[in-house]
């Protein structure tokens, strides 16, 4: 198998695992981050973000994301894939964000996220009506590692 098949296959079993364990225990959003794998660790790794998403909202929150970090993402060095999920019992989305590497995620300047961060607000406000603040407030961010 190819080095490019097997990081597709490293991602997909990561992602498998990943809404595996939210779904046995959701409050944590896998807060077993994995970290146990030492500091030297180069491979793969995965955002995790909570946010706060009503079933009223989840379409706004879709669009929001697709004007803001979908495109903002598809051009970053490093950025491999992501996952939105929704559950509806907790009214939650999650976000799951694959990165080639922690050096490729974290080089990016916190300016720079800020900037998309604010054109996601402003998307979510214009869409719900709501006038100041965020419409999905963050509820959770991490960071995990596959185990193998």
């Amino acid at each position: 198998m190819s080095a490019h098949g097997q990081q597709s296959l490293l991602v997909s079993f990561t992602a498998l695992l990943a809404v595996w364990l939210m779904l046995s225990d959701p409050s944590t959003c896998l807060a077993a981050s994995f970290t146990n794998l030492g500091a030297g660790y180069e491979g793969i790794v995965v955002e995790c973000l909570r946010l706060k998403v009503t079933a009223q909202t989840r379409e706004t929150w879709l669009e929001a994301e697709r004007g803001s970090w979908e495109p903002w993402l598809a051009k970053q060095k490093g950025f491999l894939s992501r996952d939105l999920l929704w559950d509806p019992k907790l009214e939650e989305g999650t976000l799951l964000i694959y990165w080639v590497n922690r050096d490729a995620w974290k080089s990016i300047s916190v300016k720079e996220v800020e900037a998309v961060q604010i054109r996601f607000e402003k998307l979510a406000r214009q869409a719900t009506g709501q006038q100041l603040g965020n419409p999905f407030p963050l509820l959770y961010e991490g960071e995990l590692l596959p185990l193998s």
